[in-house]
């Protein structure tokens, strides 16, 4: 397998599970069960059941990312075994990393989430998407000589 198909197998996986504790995993799990369209219905139905069971252990988790990182390399294996199989799902594959990659799915605007935290005094600088421009107070040296 070529590395770009490879890589493409990881970033598909890791938006499959990503999604797994957002309320984008519906979507996601039905697109991702799309890629195996050409699978027989018996492997198609084990996938949909391996699927809703890995969701609930990240739902469930008290450590969700901990089980989204050991549910990656499965997924990824699965990955790349169908693109080994038919490397033309790789279109199919790198719009699904897309898709969850940027907080959208099919029809939806993006999603942003950003979580920040100062403690002790502390500043914090955030931006989401754009430019930042942080001005702080003038240093209390310069405000005396005015």
């Amino acid at each position: 397998m070529s590395d770009e198909l490879a890589m493409l197998a990881e970033a598909g996986a890791a938006a499959v599970v990503a999604a797994m504790a957002t309320d984008m995993w519906q979507e996601t799990r039905n697109a991702f069960v799309r890629l195996f369209r050409r699978s027989g219905r018996e492997r198609r139905a084990a996938l949909e059941t391996q699927l809703d069971a890995n969701a609930a252990l990240v739902q469930g988790s008290e450590t969700p990312e901990d089980v989204q990182r050991a549910l990656f390399a499965y997924w990824t294996l699965e990955l790349a075994e169908l693109l080994r199989h038919d490397p033309a799902d790789r279109e199919a594959v790198a719009r699904l990393a897309a898709s969850v990659d940027t907080g959208r799915g099919p029809g939806r605007a993006p999603a942003p989430t950003q979580t920040n935290a100062a403690r002790d005094s502390a500043t914090v600088n955030a931006v989401q998407y754009g430019t930042q421009y942080a001005c702080g107070p003038a240093h209390p040296a310069s405000q005396d000589r005015e």
